[in-house]
């Protein structure tokens, strides 16, 4: 084992993704509420721009990809405003802090990492650098203990897709039977094994839309990881 992926929402982070996505499109519509953006096309537009990043065919950074379906429904002028954006992730979006905990039991499984192998943050990148660091704070954790840590700026693809996991095993120079991906979502975590990495399903906040079997799959809490991260 060379590098373990964690993914960040219900992982790391433990949250209803539900209620964090509702909170966090209401922050967002209200912020920019206040420099002319209506709501309710705000938030279709950021939502419609979402999609635009799951569907990335790996030809643009999802970063491209987000502002140019964004600038498709506003005009260019969504280019000149994305510094009131940007202000949303140091004002409105720490307030979604109160909608995480903590997870004493990763926190101390990701510090046992630290010596044994490289650490990845494999979060869908649809959110840039800063969110993403602000939510790693939230759960407790030090980015600087991770080699590697997707966002919209560095990733051309999302999960579920294969390119998104080949790109962070390129990133690392690692062959996909050298790294583990850990995460809580059925459907966009574990098909991570389908280009031969070993996978956990860390079932503390679960998301199993398709009510897959999971009875084959490595699976449990901290403590369960941390047995199977040692066997292999």
């Amino acid at each position: 084992m060379k590098a373990v992926l964690f993914d960040l929402d219900g992982t790391l982070l433990p949250m209803d993704q539900n209620e964090f996505t509702s909170a966090y499109f209401k922050a967002l519509a209200e912020h920019t509420a206040r420099y002319g953006y209506d709501p309710q096309k705000l938030a279709g537009g950021v939502w419609k721009s979402t999609v635009a990043m799951l569907k990335n065919d790996g030809s643009d950074v999802n970063e491209n990809v987000f502002w140019r379906s964004f600038s498709d429904i506003f005009g260019q002028k969504v280019y000149d405003d994305k510094y009131i954006f940007d202000e949303f992730y140091s004002t409105g979006f720490e307030r979604l802090k109160e909608l995480c905990g903590t997870n004493d039991g990763m926190i101390k499984v990701v510090q046992g990492l630290a010596s044994r192998a490289d650490l990845v943050i494999a979060s869908n990148p649809v959110f840039p650098r800063v969110a993403q660091a602000a939510r790693m704070r939230w759960a407790g954790l030090d980015d600087r203990m991770f080699k590697h840590i997707t966002s919209y700026e560095n990733s051309h693809y999302c999960k579920p897709k294969e390119g998104y996991y080949k790109e962070i095993l390129d990133s690392l120079g690692y062959a996909a039977e050298d790294c583990v991906m850990v995460g809580n979502d059925v459907s966009d975590d574990m098909p991570a094994r389908n280009i031969g990495m070993r996978v956990f399903l860390l079932t503390d906040c679960l998301i199993n839309g398709d009510n897959t079997d999971i009875s084959e799959l490595p699976h449990g809490g901290s403590s369960e990881l941390e047995e199977f991260l040692e066997s292999v």
